[in-house]
């Protein structure tokens, strides 16, 4: 059965909004890395303030839409608890990784980039695989126990906080890290990098439903 207007509206909702999402960080990877005459610590600054502005506007432009997941772990913690519909979460996941691309193909072309690139930037070991755990089940855990309408506040807080408490600067997101594979820039994860990165946030996600859990929510919507 052929998915209705108001499904595919859904969908693209999330590829629209991962796309931007991923040329936000990446474009502002670019631009920081260039004007920041060789200081990571301002560059990471200035990546961080554009992520957070961001994300902050696409949760709520898009949030009544789709839920604005932007995000296959978030899908899939959405779809265990009953939020999303089981037969949504493949398309959801396939819309969230082609937008990735997209956003990463977008942020080259504004600055003149080569749009084909593979990241040579390592980003392994245990440190920042714990730290990809942790951030992603911190986010799962403010997405799950945000008050009602504060969502898109507390996880634009949250994202920008984690870039700075964790090893990985949080992509908390796999997603995220299959489009920033695609860019050899400031914000980019070599392909070798990604396995790792996808297993440590899937199970964060699952830790942090877990850790709901613990604080009285529901693991399934009743």
């Amino acid at each position: 059965m052929a998915p209705s207007c108001k499904a595919r509206q859904r969908y693209f909702a999330e590829a629209l909004g991962t796309a931007l999402l991923l040329a936000i960080v990446i474009g502002s990877g670019i631009m920081a890395e260039r004007l920041s005459g060789g200081n990571i610590a301002l560059a990471l600054l200035a990546n961080t303030l554009a992520t957070v502005g961001g994300l902050y506007v696409l949760i709520e432009v898009l949030g009544p839409l789709s839920g604005a997941h932007f995000n296959p772990a978030v899908s899939l913690v959405m779809a265990w608890r009953g939020e999303l519909a089981r037969r949504d979460l493949l398309p959801y996941v396939l819309a969230q990784l082609l937008g990735a691309v997209l956003g990463a193909w977008l942020a080259h072309a504004m600055f003149d980039l080569s749009l084909w690139q593979l990241s040579a930037k390592p980003r392994s070991g245990l440190g920042q695989w714990i730290a990809e755990a942790v951030a992603t089940a911190g986010l799962l855990l403010v997405i799950l126990r945000a008050p009602a309408g504060r969502a898109a506040g507390l996880v634009a807080a949250y994202i920008g906080a984690a870039y700075w408490f964790t090893a990985s600067t949080s992509f908390a997101n796999p997603a995220a890290a299959f489009g920033r594979m695609f860019s050899d820039s400031f914000a980019g994860i070599s392909p070798a990098s990604v396995p790792g990165f996808v297993l440590a946030q899937l199970l964060g996600a699952g830790l942090g439903l877990g850790l709901h859990g613990g604080l009285g929510g529901s693991l399934r919507r009743r």
